[in-house]
């Protein structure tokens, strides 16, 4: 179950108008999935209403994953994203595809500023902390 988990905060995204847009970012998202070798076995999308006071609402959404899941949610009132993508490497090492499907998602975005974490998860055999 070792895996490796990478999650992005971004800012300063200049295209609202994909923040606020689920049916494109689902669609975008499955793509960046697919071209980095990861295989979508489901998904859910949902966008927040509009505040009161005009404001559009962001969107969280989430691609299942045979390896595992990407999740992404966007603040549109701060021209914000936070991505999460984690892949297990139970059965090969995936680990590239995560950084690709990473690369991908936040060059979409194009934010400002991206700030990034590495996290590599589930040692398994005789590295497996007791």
């Amino acid at each position: 179950m070792n895996g490796l988990h990478l999650t992005a905060d971004l800012s300063g995204c200049p295209l609202l108008t994909l923040l606020v847009d689920e049916h494109e970012l689902a669609s975008r998202t499955r793509a960046a999935a697919e071209a980095a070798g990861l295989s979508v076995v489901g998904e859910q999308w949902h966008r927040f209403p509009d505040a009161p006071d005009g404001q559009p609402g962001g969107v969280t959404g989430m691609l299942l994953l045979a390896e595992s899941h990407a999740a992404l949610h966007t603040w549109p009132e701060i021209a914000s994203v936070t991505l999460d993508v984690y892949v297990c490497n139970y059965g090969g090492d995936n680990s590239a595809k995560a950084e690709a499907m990473m690369a991908a998602l936040i060059e979409m975005f194009s934010p400002a500023q991206a700030r990034r974490q590495r996290l590599e998860r589930g040692l398994l055999g005789g590295d497996a902390v007791a």
